[in-house]
């Protein structure tokens, strides 16, 4: 971020509570007896306004502050929060997470907090905060009328617009003290077109870690016109075909299947309880020599991105796949702890009221050297897709179900008609090793991510792929 913006944003956030008193309440964590303790403090704000049918249906603002503080002996953690965040309430919250996990014969430790500078990973030039609500709410207004230009076909159009702030500080009793401000913003729009084919949706979305500039290159007419036309070309659509075929993907979209069916498995927390088919994995061939993935919270302005994660360690590029080689998992600051290694800066949290666990950042796919087109001309028969939706795995197996929500015929190498929408069945380490072409036009998509309760913003992203075969649950014959 730019030097003076940084300079207040982080005194702002180094506010969240002072430094005396920081170090009191961890002292007075450690105070049973534990070996490790944590304060996350985070005060969050944000907007949002969507339309229906034509109308603003709702433009809500809201604001949460509060800490959690984390107590561990041995294997036993504690975890207390509290919307307090007054030294008494924390020294209460201390206290309780302290009483949870408290074992051994007690004493004190007296912890030194030293101020920690990270880097940041892009720019906020407008916070959305300063931006009047009548000005999103046109932004809204403006993708309506553009949707409902595309055809008399569409019939509904929702769209919504999002922003958030979220201002963190970490601080441990190894002598972290750390701080983050995270701003987002988001757009995004479902159109519905009606035709003889019944009801046919399409959407589109746009999401960055960064401030109202967003608007500045984004184009919300063109992101709703897109949403529209994505609904009137399924009206038209042809019955997907069925059976295993081979399946090009889209650069962009299709960084959600690897996201779901090998980033997942790729987490330490299933690693360490055995549950993932990664287990015992690194060192071998797990992937065609095509593939290269990645997981990177450093990549600036995409969806995932942070300065420092839930733990208050900086955010990092990891490789977790190299050249089909499995390299590394991903890790939490705990377990890699208990490991007798560094943390890989990926532990992550829904808010203060949670414990952070293992989660992705942005996870993508590296470029490959083909053209994109060249990769539809070398496929005689199979399934390009364009878009995908969701999903869902099977960690301990690798076993996944996608649907596509854009999808089109290749014949003889063309792209030809539109599909309506269907499954991809497959297993995650297989489809790593049939992807047999891979392009050079990377692009990447923003997410939500959910595990065990908790979900995070995450990036997805890949280059124009082929699999050379993928289970397509189609309703026609292949």
């Amino acid at each position: 971020m730019g030097t003076d913006t940084d300079t207040a944003r982080g005194a702002a956030t180094a506010a969240l509570i002072e430094t005396p008193v920081v170090e009191r309440v961890l002292a007075a964590a450690l105070a049973g007896g534990a070996e490790f303790a944590e304060v996350f403090a985070e005060d969050r704000r944000g907007t949002s306004a969507s339309l229906d049918d034509g109308r603003i249906e709702e433009l809500a603002s809201g604001r949460d502050r509060g800490a959690g503080v984390r107590v561990v002996v041995g294997e036993t953690t504690g975890y207390a929060h509290t919307a307090d965040l007054s030294e008494r309430g924390l020294l209460a919250a201390a206290e309780a997470a302290a009483a949870v996990a408290r074992l051994g014969e007690g004493g004190t430790k007296v912890v030194a907090l030293e101020p920690q500078v990270v880097p940041r990973h892009g720019t906020v030039e407008v916070l959305p905060e300063d931006v009047a609500k009548a000005k999103k709410i046109e932004l809204l207004t403006r993708a309506d009328e553009s949707a409902r230009s595309a055809g008399s076909a569409v019939s509904q159009v929702s769209a919504n617009y999002a922003d958030s702030r979220r201002r963190v500080l970490v601080a441990n009793s190894d002598g972290v003290l750390v701080d983050d401000d995270q701003v987002r913003s988001r757009f995004f729009v479902t159109c519905v077109a009606l035709g003889d084919t019944g009801m046919q949706t399409g959407f589109e979305s746009q999401a960055f870690t960064v401030g109202f500039e967003m608007f500045d290159s984004v184009d919300v007419e063109e992101v709703a016109t897109t949403a529209a036309r994505r609904a009137l070309t399924k009206l038209s659509a042809r019955p997907a075909p069925s059976g295993e075929l081979a399946v090009v993907l889209k650069a962009g979209s299709g960084g959600i299947l690897f996201h779901e069916a090998c980033g997942h498995g790729l987490e330490a927390d299933h690693i360490v309880k055995d549950t993932s088919v990664y287990v015992g994995k690194v060192g071998t061939q797990v992937a065609s020599p095509l593939v290269t993935l990645v997981d990177d919270g450093t990549v600036s302005r995409e969806w995932g991105t942070f300065a420092i994660d839930d733990e208050g360690r900086p955010a990092r590029r990891n490789v977790l796949i190299e050249n089909g080689e499995l390299t590394d998992y991903m890790w939490d600051f705990l377990r890699a702890r208990k490991e007798g290694r560094v943390s890989s800066g990926n532990g992550r949290r829904q808010s203060y009221r949670h414990l952070p666990m293992v989660r992705m950042t942005n996870t993508f796919l590296l470029n490959g050297a083909e053209d994109p087109d060249e990769i539809v001309a070398q496929t005689p028969y199979g399934v390009y897709v364009a878009q995908l939706g969701g999903g869902q795995v099977n960690i301990t197996t690798g076993d996944f179900v996608f649907g596509t929500s854009e999808a089109y015929l290749i014949e003889d190498g063309r792209i030809t008609e539109p599909l309506r929408d269907a499954n991809l069945i497959g297993n995650g380490p297989e489809i790593l090793r049939r992807i047999d072409a891979v392009a050079g036009d990377f692009g990447m998509v923003p997410g939500t991510c959910g595990k065990d309760g908790q979900s995070v913003p995450v990036g997805c992203g890949q280059p124009t792929l082929r699999v050379s075969a993928i289970t397509v649950g189609g309703t026609a014959g292949a």
